[in-house]
């Protein structure tokens, strides 16, 4: 296994089964709009609005909670990492010369967020695992994140995987002068 793999599935090993707790704020209607609008949902807008009008609480879409990339404001751009990751988004990687790429996502739906309740993120690294594929070995990373209102109840559950992989991408390898096709 390469020096930068062995580093990432050192980390991670470290950290697995620690969690990490973010208060995600209170839900707003302005924010589960701005969602819909990214969708092209302008139906879910106008009865979003219309509920609100009416002093109705408004359900966030389905995917609210899981479409969210952060509660923050967001990192500067020199703050990202190469593949545009933020170092939150990226376990055990910061610092590292790796590629990665999101292996997928399972979402479990619980109770419904409505606008007004207060929503907590908690996240944690659950598996990390060595690999070899076609294309080379690579460090599979499992996230874990769970949505839970001011009492407790679970909104929804997130399992993501994440492939790290060693190095720089084979398209930016430059061929040497005079070796064209």
């Amino acid at each position: 296994m390469s020096a930068v793999l062995q580093a990432v599935l050192t980390r991670a090993r470290k950290l697995i089964g620690q969690w990490e707790s973010e208060d995600c704020g209170v839900l707003a209607v302005k924010d589960f709009c701005r969602y819909a609008a990214a969708l092209g949902d302008l139906d879910y807008i106008r009865t979003a609005r219309a509920q609100e009008a009416a002093r109705e609480p408004v359900v966030a879409p389905a995917l609210f909670l899981a479409g969210t990339l952060s509660w923050e404001d967001g990192p500067a751009e020199d703050e990202l990492s190469p593949d545009g990751l933020a170092a939150r988004d990226s376990p055990c990687t910061d610092g590292l010369p790796v590629r990665q790429v999101h292996g997928g996502q399972s979402v479990r739906l619980g109770r419904s967020p409505v606008s007004g309740m207060r929503v907590t993120a908690a996240r944690s690294l659950v598996s990390a695992d060595h690999r070899h594929g076609r294309s080379g070995e690579f460090v599979l990373l499992g996230v874990t994140t769970r949505f839970t209102s001011q009492d407790g109840a679970e909104l929804m559950a997130v399992d993501e995987t994440i492939v790290v992989l060693d190095g720089v991408p084979d398209d930016t390898v430059k061929e040497p002068k005079g070796a064209g096709v």
